[in-house]
């Protein structure tokens, strides 16, 4: 059910509705312009966000300590010496 503020709203947009003239709203040029003002700027991000990710190297490097923490796991570690 409809409660009466959505009704008075509705009847509100309807009246508005019947004056709008759909002859005189159009896009246009102008229109037509920011759009591909936009689509522009976004080929040109995309191209740059490409770029730049071309650069990202992917690889993981292992780290220095890392190399030799493996090796040293396997000997058995020395207990310090308490004098």
């Amino acid at each position: 059910m409809m409660s009466a503020t959505s009704t008075l709203a509705l009847t509100h947009f309807v009246t508005l509705a019947d004056t709008f003239d759909k002859d005189k709203v159009t896009p246009g040029v102008l229109g037509f312009i920011v759009f591909a003002v936009i689509g522009g700027a976004v080929w040109l991000l995309m191209k740059s966000m490409n770029k730049q990710m071309k650069k990202v190297d992917f690889e993981e490097q292992p780290e220095d300590g890392e190399a030799g923490g493996t090796a040293s796991a396997a000997t058995p570690a020395t207990e310090p010496k308490t004098s």
